[in-house]
């Protein structure tokens, strides 16, 4: 075994090889985890590393001028990642925040954040479909080929939702041979998992793939009310792939999946600090259903003098969320229940609890034409983009009589046992396309010169569905109306330079300019005047468009075994999103903070300092400062939900203890800096400590045996924080074995 997470996955690739296994196994500069690779069979003479395509063209790490943290199949294995989280945090300068309900993970990468009912902070590329919701992206990782993580605004290449950057998710493809595997494993939860994919023939030039996942557990955080866990999960997901070769020219790829996720929400806890560490003790378990699914066709046809690629895909997502509601504990506890205490005594009053509904359905249509893979010194592409999506969504509170709480969904509640409080609900239709062009030209053998542009416009059109007895009415402001339809149109353009420098093969160095567009959108109809009501500034019914401007410039290079890298930026954002939660009407809302100006930087460094030993080191630093805000005494504050810093530190050994007998020993250490939640900072987390391991061994017959600990430490901190003091706390020490078998 020969160690190379951050070296070398282009076997098989472009025709390119790697080095034999007694070559000195170089880690590839951007991606912090380390991982074992099986030594090539045939020698080769150079090591070309790992081979990305975040930009559009497959070119090694160390020559693509971008920050780019990469996890080959083997990194993937060997620092068992699951989930975005695992990946996310072996990435400098990006952060996961994970919340009460599954749709709601937010990638929080280089100060560019994301919040409830946002589009994301980054574009989301799977298996080449651009995810077209939010809530996709939390799902498990299994059969994974390789995660690209590209930092800073991508929006010249992959569009409206790449302010921030871009995650790029390839899965495993189908064989030539048949072939498979499979892992089981089981963890303290108490919970058992079964992953595993088969691959092979069908007919001549007609090849398949499919792969599936299975979680079970009873959960992790207790709920020292009811005496039972509070976040039990069944996750079920299955892929399936056809790969049709018409021809030496066209392809036709079909993919579709199903992810099911069944657990509960809204166990939140209600504190003034977000360090303040609190039992959940909700009396309502709660509900969180979640149902994805996608079909997607490439279409791709190679001629002489170039590439046309067609892809087409369908998503529906629906997701049910219900829980108790402030102040999130048993009803003789509750705020509501004793509100009026000092008038009548205690318990004169009610508890409340919640539902949110979600139902998205969206088409997306891709066409590019491409210059052909080896076309060299030009290369451009020219394409256009496309999604139609529709969407409703329902929130409100019922009064909880001690029966339970049911789901609510398109119409207020008429059940006696959960009857409605409050209630809103909008159905939204939105209509997005892009145009967009790329080219870059090599100047010289050592300088080159990359340039996009994209026009992104986005029209969404809102009709309030709330019944009329059921919108807000605050004096002064005027009352939303049901079956009222509103629209708006967000658009940008999106430019994006690059100039690459290699003065050696060892050394590249790059500097540009890009800009990244997100679109606006709407909050749901009357909010606006509740937050008027409560004195809340930056929050109406409509939330703005956001733009961030990104210059950088950054460095790779290779002494001998090591590799390093660094990159400083400054970006001007206008108009990022924070996030505000009315109680009395339940509903997440997205407000505008009109200017932040972000700077930062990360350093990172790898090397094997020993034959199959390697070990890696990162640092990110983001400085954040707002620059204007309605409400003067914001200026100057930190933005929400960036954290000061991320420091990386890994070890591992991968390599043979016996002539039959392969062994991996890991180790991954991360501290994620003091954060900020909200425009006013009235609180910050204090910085976290977490500490990942694994040891296996790997017999001669395919046969894998690992053990692992998440959070080994059992470091106990709240993952969330929203205004109003709602913390969710994080998942606590993990741990387990599991077996694993290819064949």
């Amino acid at each position: 075994m020969k160690f190379s997470g951050m070296s070398r996955t282009a076997k098989g690739q472009l025709g390119r090889k790697l080095v034999s296994s007694a070559a000195i196994a170089a880690a590839t500069i951007a991606a912090a985890p380390l991982a074992a690779q099986e030594a090539p069979a045939e020698p080769a003479a150079e090591d070309q590393g790992i081979v990305v395509t975040g930009l559009r063209r497959s070119e090694t790490l160390q020559d693509t001028p971008a920050a780019i943290t990469a996890f080959d199949s083997q990194a993937i294995s060997n620092a068992g990642i699951e989930r975005p989280a695992d990946f996310i945090a072996l990435t400098p300068n990006v952060n996961l925040v994970e919340t009460q309900n599954a749709g709601n993970a937010f990638v929080i990468i280089r100060g560019i954040t994301q919040n409830r009912n946002s589009e994301p902070s980054v574009a989301v590329i799977v298996d080449g479909v651009q995810q077209v919701n939010p809530a996709q992206f939390n799902q498990e990782l299994f059969d994974i080929e390789q995660i690209e993580v590209l930092k800073g605004p991508q929006g010249g290449l992959y569009g409206r939702n790449a302010i921030g950057g871009a995650i790029i998710i390839t899965s495993k493809a189908p064989t030539d041979e048949f072939a498979g595997n499979i892992t089981a494993g089981v963890d303290n939860g108490f919970g058992y998992y079964l992953r595993g994919g088969i691959s092979g023939p069908i007919a001549e030039n007609v090849k398949f793939r499919i792969a599936g996942s299975w979680y079970d557990t009873n959960g992790f955080i207790d709920n020292t009310f009811l005496n039972e866990k509070a976040d039990p999960v069944e996750d079920f997901s299955l892929r399936g792939n056809l790969l049709i070769e018409a021809s030496d020219q066209l392809t036709f790829d079909l993919r579709a999946s199903v992810n099911q996720l069944r657990t509960q929400g809204l166990y939140y806890n209600i504190v003034g600090d977000v360090n303040d560490i609190a039992d959940v003790v909700v009396n309502n378990p709660g509900q969180n259903d979640r149902d994805i699914y996608n079909v997607a066709l490439k279409v791709e046809y190679a001629g002489d003098n170039a590439v046309l690629t067609s892809i087409s895909s369908y998503d529906t997502l629906k997701e049910v969320l219900t829980g108790d509601a402030f102040d999130f504990k048993p009803i003789p506890e509750s705020f509501f229940f004793n509100l009026f205490e000092f008038l009548f005594g205690p318990g004169n009053g009610f508890d409340l609890n919640q539902s949110q509904y979600l139902n998205v359905k969206a088409f997306s249509q891709e066409v590019r034409l491409a210059s052909p893979e080896d076309g060299r010194p030009f290369n451009w592409m020219v394409g256009g983009y496309l999604v139609d999506t529709t969407r409703f969504i329902s929130t409100g509170n019922m009064i909880d009589t001690g029966n339970g709480v049911f789901p609510v969904f398109r119409s207020p509640s008429t059940n006696p046992l959960n009857p409605q409080f409050s209630f809103l609900s909008d159905g939204q239709e939105n209509f997005a396309w892009a145009l967009f062009a790329n080219a870059g030209y090599e100047i010289s053998p050592e300088l080159r010169v990359d340039a996009s542009l994209r026009y992104d416009r986005d029209r969404r059109r809102q009709t309030t569905l709330t019944p009329q007895g059921f919108l807000p009415n605050v004096p002064g402001v005027p009352q939303a109306q049901s079956g009222e339809v509103r629209t708006a149109v967000f658009d940008d353009w999106q430019p994006k330079i690059t100039l690459t420098y290699e003065p050696s093969p060892d050394v590249t160095l790059y500097g540009g300019y890009s800009r990244g567009f997100r679109s606006g959108g709407f909050n749901q109809t009357g909010v606006g005047a509740e937050a008027v009501n409560n004195g809340i500034v930056g929050v109406g019914d409509i939330f703005r468009a956001e733009t961030a401007d990104t210059f950088e410039v950054g460095a790779k290079a290779q002494i001998g075994p090591v590799r390093l890298g660094a990159a400083a930026y400054t970006t001007k954002s206008e108009n990022s999103y924070f996030f505000v939660f009315l109680a009395q009407s339940s509903t997440q809302n997205l407000g505008n903070i009109p200017e932040t100006r972000i700077n930062g930087f990360e350093l990172e460094a790898s090397a094997e300092i020993l034959p199959d030993f390697d070990i890696n080191a990162a640092i990110g630093v983001t400085d954040s400062e707002i620059k204007a805000f309605p409400d003067a005494s914001v200026i100057g504050n930190e933005a929400p939900q960036i954290s000061r810093y991320t420091m990386n530190l890994g070890a591992q050994y991968a390599g043979p203890i016996s002539d039959t007998l392969d062994g991996l020993l890991r180790i991954d250490y991360r501290r994620i800096g003091r954060t900020w939640w909200e425009p006013f900072n009235t609180t910050s987390r204090d910085p976290v400590d977490l500490v990942d391991a694994r040891a296996g061994v790997t017999f001669d017959n395919g046969v894998t045996i690992t053990a692992f600990a998440q959070n080994l430490f059992n470091e106990i901190y709240n993952a969330e924080f929203s205004p109003g003091g709602f913390v969710f706390r994080a998942r606590p020490r993990r741990y387990g074995f599991e077996v694993g078998f290819k064949f």
